[in-house]
């Protein structure tokens, strides 16, 4: 553990008017505050942000950067507060800390929503620093070093998924490979030990069998490379496990069959080398035709640079090769961490996500649009693995994609309007289907239209999170607009039944009684059928259905349901499997101590056989009301929900439950349950719906 003297001295290395007093008050400070406390191994707990505080040295980060390392762990695990830090350490340190803390609070949700938001407050604090996410990496990186610690097995591999599956992607995105590298190890020795200590053999096996192969390697290329006049640097090594492991599984090879173990790394002067290095290097050996990148004319999101190329060496043996400048080296390994680095003035107080770290705006819409934890961690995963594409618009904007994008998931990444507009694109002037993956290279011509809206078939194909999630909540306004439109016309029918005129202000009394903020929010549950009529009108005027008996049609002048045939007194229940409504043909079965069940005369239970009593029913002339259910498939355009529920308003009829059941592009289908008068009134219904040119197919159930 660094001693705070050693601390301090590495800080003013780099930053020679560094604040060191400030620094002194936060190691004290720290040790003070976490006193006694331990760590899984036994070292005293501030050791760790003794730890973390080094690593950002190692970074060469700013002094309150280094401040906040120490005190990142203050807040959540001691009785110190953020007033307390802004009091000692100023705001800006105050608001780091904050940033990084991991509340409290949160501790008691269930996993995935402590997770998500986690990941929530993390995220919109990294938006505002980024100096954030790079304690928040060392803090994981130093966890992850002493993670073998944990006895509890279940939490050891609980933290090593959020590692592999958040912050390795994080810590490559912001192009900090070496963190990446060691979490992605760190890790996958604890979620497949097994696969990990066969690999480790097996490299050991190799390391035993080497006679300085990769030394000779590294020679040769610095060799061809002099000859031609380049003065550079060579370095070996090999693959790490994790690294192995994963091609194992992408090319679902063997140990044996993973031919590039072995990678090197060229270092020149400047760029114009880089190219010239590689020219020499495919005239010496023989290059692997598809494995040549070139990230220095089209670097990566997170600004990493460097050729890639694979050549085959002698006996067949393939080895990669890195061409980069010192520069670009040096960028490359620490990422956003190297822009940070001191220099003289220091740096900025904070960065904005634009530039290299653009992609923080789309996780940041992300948060927004998501609408439960699952969505969250689903589409932020989506948005921050690494695998990329390059598409071009026609006028040559470059945009970076995951492989396997489609033209939808591009439109969405230049803008989400453009994305929410999409009727259909052109890859390379060729008119294609929405769903088509995209080449690295493409140039995509997106075609939109007024008053085109995002669909909810698109889900199906589209691969980045932040089209996931805007398409995801498009579909949830659409369809609350739609349910809200009925739900206006419902509520008329409701408040007709009140005796008693209802203005503005009984609406406004309703929605207090009913904890609701807006009329929309009550026409929502009243279109979803998430609230009864009879809970609408004592919402309306207290006391109004105090006469009236549970499940009784509150409409002026009808009469309860009677059948003929049934003793009096004996209690009946209208099959759900059928929904009989008077005017059908009906039949009654019965089990010993159970109510008869009214089923109509051709219903398909009734056909499959029921082991109970029949009885012969018919309606009383005197009968009226029951539900029916119809299932309506409506053309998937706006506006043809609404028609539906005009048809409905028109004739009289109360909706009980409305429920999507397919969506099929361009067509929707739903079940409805409808409160009728009998047959003739269902029928009525069922001729004005098939009549409708909003309606494909209307049907009884």
């Amino acid at each position: 553990m660094l001693r705070q003297y050693e601390l301090v001295e590495r800080v003013k290395e780099y930053d020679p008017d560094a604040d060191e007093a400030m620094l002194n008050r936060a190691y004290v400070y720290t040790v003070q505050k976490h006193g006694t406390q331990t760590r899984a191994s036994g070292d005293p707990y501030f050791s760790h942000p003794v730890e973390v505080a080094g690593l950002m040295t190692d970074l060469k980060l700013d002094q309150e950067t280094i401040a906040t390392a120490l005190l990142h762990d203050t807040v959540e695990d001691t009785l110190a507060t953020i007033d307390d830090i802004e009091i000692n350490f100023g705001p800006k340190v105050a608001r780091l800390v904050d940033g990084v803390t991991k509340l409290s609070k949160i501790e008691q949700m269930p996993e995935n929503e402590r997770a998500a938001e986690n990941l929530r407050k993390f995220l919109l604090a990294m938006s505002e620093d980024i100096r954030v996410l790079l304690v928040k990496l060392g803090d994981r990186l130093h966890n992850m070093r002493t993670l073998h610690f944990i006895k509890n097995p279940d939490k050891r591999s609980r933290i090593a998924r959020e590692t592999m599956d958040i912050y390795a992607p994080l810590a490559e995105r912001v192009g900090m490979y070496e963190y990446m590298r060691e979490m992605q190890l760190l890790a996958f020795e604890q979620l497949e030990p097994e696969a990990y200590r066969t690999i480790e053999n097996r490299l050991d096996q190799l390391r035993a069998l080497d006679t300085g192969q990769v030394d000779a390697i590294a020679l040769d290329i610095k060799h061809a490379l002099a000859e031609a006049g380049l003065k550079v640097e060579v370095t070996g090594r090999e693959k790490h496990p994790y690294s192995i492991w994963r091609k194992m599984a992408e090319r679902h090879v063997s140990f044996e069959q993973v031919t590039d173990i072995m990678a090197f790394r060229v270092l020149t002067d400047d760029e114009a080398d880089c190219y010239a290095a590689l020219g020499v290097l495919h005239q010496t050996w023989q290059a692997l035709p598809g494995k040549f990148k070139d990230y220095i004319s089209t670097p990566k999101t997170n600004g990493y640079r460097s050729l890639h190329t694979s050549l085959m060496y002698e006996n067949s043996m393939r080895v990669e090769v890195q061409i980069r400048t010192r520069e670009m080296h040096r960028r490359n390994e620490f990422g956003l961490a190297a822009h940070w680095a001191y220099k003289q003035g220091g740096p900025s107080n904070t960065v904005k996500p634009d530039g290299q770290v653009g992609w923080l705006r789309d996780l940041i819409e992300i948060v927004d649009t998501s609408h439960d934890p699952e969505e969250l961690l689903e589409h932020t995963k989506l948005a921050i693995y690494q695998d990329r594409i390059f598409a071009f618009t026609p006028k040559g904007a470059l945009f970076q994609l995951p492989k396997g994008a489609t033209p939808v998931d591009f439109a969405f990444a230049v803008h989400s309007d453009l994305g929410a507009q999409t009727v259909g694109a052109k890859i390379n002037g060729r008119h294609v289907p929405l769903r088509t993956p995209l080449a690295n290279g493409d140039v995509v011509e997106i075609i939109k239209g007024k008053e085109a809206e995002p669909q909810l078939s698109w889900l199906a194909f589209v691969v980045t999170g932040k089209a996931r999630a805007t398409i995801r909540r498009a579909v949830r306004l659409k369809e609350r607009f739609e349910l809200a439109e009925i739900g206006q016309k419902l509520y008329q029918e409701i408040a007709a039944k009140v005796p008693a005129k209802i203005g503005k202000k009984a609406l406004t009394e309703a929605l207090e009684r009913l904890d609701m903020e807006e009329a929309e929010d009550l026409y929502y549950a009243i279109g979803s059928a998430k609230i009864e009529d009879r809970e609408v009108m004592e919402a309306l005027l207290p006391g109004c259905t105090d006469e009236l008996p549970e499940g009784q049609d509150w409409t002026p002048g009808k009469k309860a349901l009677s059948i003929r045939g049934l003793t009096p007194g004996v209690g009946f229940d209208l099959a759900p499997c059928c929904h009989p409504v008077p005017g059908d043909r009906i039949v009654g079965t019965r089990r010993s101590g159970a109510k008869v069940e009214v089923h109509t005369i051709d219903c398909h239970r009734l056909a499959s056989g029921i082991d109970s009593d029949w009885i012969d029913l018919s309606w009383t002339q005197q009968s009226v009301g029951a539900v029916g259910r119809l299932c309506v498939t409506l053309y998937d355009r706006p506006g043809t929900l609404a028609e539906m529920a005009g048809i409905f308003a028109k004739n009289n009829v109360n909706v009980t439950s409305l429920s999507q059941v397919q969506l099929d592009h361009p067509f929707t289908t739903y079940e409805v349950d409808l409160q009728v008068q009998d047959l003739a009134h269902l029928t009525r219904i069922l001729s004005a719906l098939r009549a409708s040119d909003s309606v494909a197919q209307a049907e009884r159930i």
